[in-house]
Parts: structure tokens; C-alpha cells; sequence
């Protein structure tokens, strides 16, 4: 007689709402941590009231989600905070379906390592000019906020290599600024993913004021160049002429969409993720002692720093892959199933809510050696591989992947290099901030900084 077949089922293991949800309200991201690290191999189903998620965070079960089995769970429909950020993206590369896969297949070209690398210099030069207008607060001894000159300086960077100087530099701050508000009124949603969409919360309207904000600077320049094409190859005019799946000219909304979905792209991770690393440093002293000198050995005072540097910066890209483990800025990937399925033995039927965290996997302790403690040296190039490829995913996976993941690899290490070769700093509050639940993780309180000026020639541009 043949041996059954059938597939073994587990049970998920259950967090009840009497015992769960205070907790939630409280440290949301250490009780996900908690829950995750007791029940290895598990699903955790997670009992919110009239909504009982799944928490899928084991490497081989987040693999199933995103990639194995991915046409079965989509971002859409009224999974928890998609309706609202498709608010500000609309239906572009943060969407899904077909208009997502056409707008993936127009802004993928950007951001191609073979495109990107061709800018490196371009970008370089146009994150030193940026990190010079630190000259004047260092030499007053006025505080600086981190965020905000993270913010400047990367969009200083991103509209001068990709958008051709179109959008003035204190508009792609305000993007930013408004990116962060959208960010954070998505919180409300997030902690009450019970609530269907028509229920106002707080942060509704200024999320409606913050995507009307954005309108307002992108929507006049998309009509300028779709009425006067320069013939440049910058993404605004790229835009502009591009053709939907029909042959079609975009209309501008889409073109306004897939904008946004480009800012997005350059600027989140890379303002949410740096602004985390000013006060880890002050609190160890040891890895800022080794990065300070791999960044003066390898770049001189005032440079510019130029391709062949950028590969010698092998700490920097440590603490780097070090700093998106322990502080991904997509710290949730909420997903609907359309079908039943099976995660790990445990039953999904269609409609149900899956949660995926990289924040969670990646601080699970049967994956990552003594997980809270920040340490570079877990991504030398002689370290031990890692278990599963889905234990480190802090760009997401799958088709979803983040487009802009190499963009990153290579703009983070040149805005640090670049400012710590000019500066050191000290915290005006020292201590390290508290995570603020939002879309992306990012600090609580606000980081102002005292710079000092450090090896910088006497001819430095002021």
C-alpha cells in the first residue's frame, strides 16, 4: 500500500490579545522580536480583535511568501497600510499588477549597476559640493540636525545626477519633509489594521496634505516638460515621453507616480537608515576609531572621492550592511494571500494577512549571534555564509526587491566617506534614540550634531 501523501499541518503559535496587544502598544517592535524568538520554526498568528495576522518571519517561510510561491500574496487590496501609501504612490512601482510591472520596467534602466556606476563621479561631485555647506555651522560651532543635512545632501546628489537640476534642491527637500509626514500618519494605520480605510484617523489628513504638497511641486513640472521635451535623457524627461504598455503617451499622473516612486527610491533608505549612524558611533567608540581611519587612509583632505577609493572602502561597507541588519528601513511587508497555502505546515486561507519584518529575521537569535549587538565584522568577506539567504533581506526579495538596492550600495558609503573625511561630530544629546513606529524605521527623537572640522585643506570651498 503507497504511503499517504498529504501534507503535514502545524499549528500556528498564537498570541492572544489579552497578553499581546499591550505589549504591541508599548514596544511594538521588541514584543515582535520576543514572540518570534519563541516559537522557532512557527508561524505566529497574531490575535489583534477583529483581525488575526500572520507573522511570518523564519528565512525559509519569508522565502515561500516572496518568492517561491509570491504570485499568491500581493501587496493590494486592503492589506493594512497599502491603501493609504498608494496615496502618495498611486499605482506605480509601489502598487501592484500590471501597471506596477510597467512602471518597474521604465525606472529598472536608472537604476542598473551599469547606469549607476557611469555616475559615480557625477554623484561624487555633487555630494562634496553638498557636504561643503557644512563649512560655515562647523566653524560657528552651530548644531546641525542629521536628517536634515542627510536630507539636503542627498537630494542635492540625486537631482543633480538624475533629474537634470529641474527640481530646485529646497523642493526636493520639502519632498522628503513630506515623504516623512506620509511615513509617519501611516503609524495610526499600522497600530489599528482593524479599522476599514473609511474610518478617519489622525494622521488622515495630514497624509492627504502631504501628497497634496507633493503635487503641487511635481505636477507643474511634469506639464512644463511634457509641453517643451529638451530631448535630455535625465528621468523627468525620460518620463515625460514614455509610453505605456499600449503604446500610449503616459498621461501625467502616471508620470507624477512614477516621480514620486523614483524619489522614493534614492532618498528613503539612504535618509532613514544614515540618520541612525551618527549616534551608534558615539556609542562605540571601537568601530568609529576603525572606520574614521579606513576613511582617512583612503580619501585625502577635501577630495572628491573617485571610483578606485569607493572600492577601498571595505569597513564602510561593513557598517553599512551592519547598520540595514539591525535598522532595515522597510521594517514590514504586509501581504494578502489570494488563495489558501501552506507556510510551513500552517494553513492561510485566501484574504488572510501575512506580516514579513526584515527587522524581526534579522535579530532572530537561532540566526544571528548575540543579535542586538552591532557588529560590522558579521559581514567581512571572511565570515562564515550566512544560514539561509532569507535570514538578511533588508531590500525585501522576490520581484518586489527593492530597484534601488545598488543605488544605495554605492550613495550611502560616499555620503559617509565624504562627511567623515571633513568632519567629526559629537552628539548634542548624547544616548541612542528610540525607534519610531512608522511605513520606515527611523529615529524618535531628532539627532543635532556639533561638527568639527577635520583634515580639510586650507583652500577647502567655504
Amino acid at each position: 500500500m503507497a504511503e499517504s501523501t498529504a501534507p503535514a499541518y502545524r499549528q500556528p503559535h498564537v498570541a492572544t490579545l489579552r497578553r499581546t496587544f499591550p505589549k504591541l502598544l508599548r514596544d511594538p517592535l521588541g514584543t515582535l522580536v520576543g514572540l518570534a524568538d519563541a516559537s522557532p520554526g512557527q508561524v505566529v498568528k497574531l490575535n489583534l480583535g477583529t483581525i488575526r495576522p500572520y507573522l511570518v518571519v523564519e528565512p525559509a517561510h519569508v522565502q515561500h511568501v516572496l518568492r517561491d510561491n509570491a504570485a499568491n500574496y500581493t501587496r493590494a487590496g486592503d492589506s493594512m497600510m497599502w491603501k493609504s501609501v498608494k496615496k502618495l504612490g498611486g499605482d506605480g512601482i509601489l502598487a501592484e499588477g500590471p501597471q506596477w510591472e510597467a512602471s518597474r520596467r521604465r525606472l529598472q534602466p536608472h537604476f542598473t549597476a551599469k547606469r549607476i556606476d557611469a555616475v559615480v563621479d557625477g554623484l561624487s561631485r555633487a555630494i562634496s559640493d553638498a557636504v561643503d555647506e557644512l563649512n560655515v555651522p562647523a566653524r560657528n560651532g552651530e548644531p546641525v540636525d542629521a536628517a536634515s543635512e542627510i536630507s539636503r545632501i542627498i537630494c542635492q546628489a540625486v537631482i543633480g545626477v538624475f533629474f537634470g537640476n529641474k527640481i530646485p534642491v529646497a523642493d526636493g527637500v520639502r519632498i522628503v519633509a513630506e515623504q516623512d509626514t506620509v511615513a509617519t500618519a501611516l503609524r495610526f494605520r499600522l497600530l489599528t489594521p482593524f479599522l476599514p480605510d473609511a474610518v478617519p484617523m489622525p494622521g488622515d489628513r495630514a497624509l492627504r496634505r502631504a501628497v497634496q504638497n507633493i503635487d503641487n511641486i511635481l505636477l507643474p513640472l511634469v506639464r512644463a516638460e511634457r509641453a517643451h521635451d529638451d530631448g535630455g535623457d535625465d528621468i523627468v524627461a525620460s518620463l515625460a515621453r514614455g509610453r505605456d504598455v499600449h503604446g500610449h503617451k503616459l498621461d501625467e499622473q502616471r508620470v507624477r507616480d512614477d516621480l514620486v516612486s523614483i524619489f522614493v527610491t534614492a532618498t528613503e533608505t539612504t535618509y532613514t537608515v544614515l540618520t541612525w549612524l551618527f549616534p551608534l558611533l558615539e556609542q562605540l567608540p571601537d568601530v568609529a576609531e576603525r572606520l574614521y581611519a579606513e576613511i582617512d587612509r583612503v580619501v585625502g583632505p577635501g577630495d572628491v572621492i573617485n571610483r578606485e577609493q569607493l572600492g577601498e572602502l571595505s569597513y564602510t561597507r561593513m557598517v553599512l550592511d551592519e547598520l540595514v541588519r539591525a535598522y532595515p528601513s522597510g521594517w514590514l511587508v504586509p501581504r494578502t494571500a489570494i488563495a489558501d497555502d501552506l507556510i510551513g505546515g500552517t494553513r492561510v486561507r485566501a484574504g488572510d494577512t501575512i506580516i514579513l519584518s526584515p527587522y524581526v529575521t534579522q535579530r532572530l537569535a537561532r540566526f544571528w549571534d548575540r543579535p542586538a549587538v552591532f557588529d560590522p565584522e558579521r559581514f567581512a568577506p571572511d565570515a562564515p555564509r550566512r544560514a539561509h539567504r532569507y535570514a538578511y533581506y533588508p531590500f525585501g526579495g522576490g520581484a518586489h526587491q527593492c530597484i534601488g538596492q545598488y543605488f544605495f550600495q554605492v550613495e550611502a558609503p560616499l555620503i559617509v566617506a565624504t562627511l567623515l573625511s571633513r568632519f567629526r561630530y559629537r552628539l548634542c544629546t548624547p544616548g541612542m534614540p528610540s525607534p519610531r513606529l512608522a511605513a520606515s524605521l527611523r529615529p524618535r527623537e531628532r539627532v543635532p550634531l556639533l561638527l568639527t572640522p577635520h583634515r580639510q585643506p586650507a583652500l577647502a570651498k567655504q
